[in-house]
């Protein structure tokens, strides 16, 4: 073995580990999939072992695969080093970023690995709050960045994602048809609590409140528990969870989207960077089919998840 190991193709291999498939990672590394799947026979070809062996309807991978994973990742790595440490214009300082705790939760895992491998010299300091509270701090200038619950009635913001707002109760404790609805919201200024109720005033189903947090960790486990009803978006769909119509007697809610707000004044450079990772990240949420423990009339509505699987929380709060 005398060639060098191509690194666009350890790249793609990598890739396709994370990732779980050859399709989604074609998307990660913007190729075809036969593109991807060219670089993986050109990389069996140039080690002389079989990477991938089938597995189903899908592929795992060999043991020899596994092998060359640990050194694919080293050089990948030590790539990435040797090239920012000669690199006169790599960006260098502190990044503020602002999130609700779900969104946390949920999306910063994937974005921050991704700035961090590509910008490894930027501080990245994280502030987790709803979504009224960032605002406020990116109005006195605390905060570079913040991904908030986009409402353009309270706070500019840019959208990056929208999606169906469903109604979910747990799948596993049956709904009381008496009234009144029980509900696990936010506080009182959010937004997804606000069009909750304002839904069930409109279509006359009574209610009451029972659980109140800013906390989608408190929320989901009350649902989960079937001691009340919440509201979530579709991307937020967890195991044990059941999405609940009109034909469950609810009326159906607006879509909700992930807005951005921007420091004004803010290194053009730095924010170009974290834009496109956070729009990446968001951009690479892809379904994929509802847990088997599921009802069966829950099983239509496709779950999602960041391709990293980086978390499950309820965004938007």
């Amino acid at each position: 073995m005398t060639a060098a190991l191509d690194i666009d193709q350890l790249q793609t291999f990598i890739a396709i580990v994370d990732c779980g498939s050859f399709t989604k990672a074609a998307g990660r590394v913007f190729k075809t999939q036969s593109a991807v799947s060219m670089q993986m026979r050109r990389l069996e070809e140039r080690i002389g072992k079989q990477l991938f062996i089938k597995d189903g309807r899908g592929n795992r991978l060999s043991a020899e695969g596994e092998k060359l994973l640990n050194y694919a990742r080293r050089i990948i790595r030590l790539n990435s080093e040797a090239i920012a440490a000669f690199d006169d214009n790599r960006l260098e300082g502190m990044l503020r970023i602002g999130t609700p705790d779900d969104y946390a939760d949920r999306y910063m895992p994937e974005i921050i690995g991704r700035f961090a491998k590509t910008h490894p010299n930027v501080e990245l300091y994280i502030v987790c709050e709803p979504s009224v509270s960032l605002a406020e701090k990116m109005a006195r200038g605390e905060l570079d960045i913040a991904l908030v619950t986009h409402n353009p009635l309270a706070r500019a913001s840019d959208v990056v994602r929208t999606e169906p707002l469903c109604w979910v109760s747990s799948a596993n404790h049956p709904l009381r048809d008496s009234a009144p609805v029980p509900l696990a919201v936010g506080r009182r200024d959010c937004d997804w609590r606000q069009l909750a109720c304002s839904a069930l005033d409109a279509a006359g189903r009574e209610y009451q409140i029972l659980f109140t947090s800013w906390s989608s960790t408190v929320v989901a486990s009350a649902v989960l528990a079937g001691m009340a009803v919440s509201v979530l978006p579709e991307s937020a769909l967890r195991t044990g969870m059941k999405v609940l119509t009109s034909a469950d007697g609810f009326p159906p809610l607006p879509p909700v989207q992930i807005g951005l707000m921007k420091r004004p004044g803010l290194s053009t450079s730095l924010m170009n960077a974290i834009t496109d990772h956070i729009t990446a990240c968001l951009d690479n949420i892809t379904p994929v089919n509802v847990d088997d423990d599921l009802e069966s009339e829950n099983k239509s509505y496709p779950r999602y998840y960041p391709r990293l699987r980086a978390g499950n929380m309820i965004p938007g709060w």
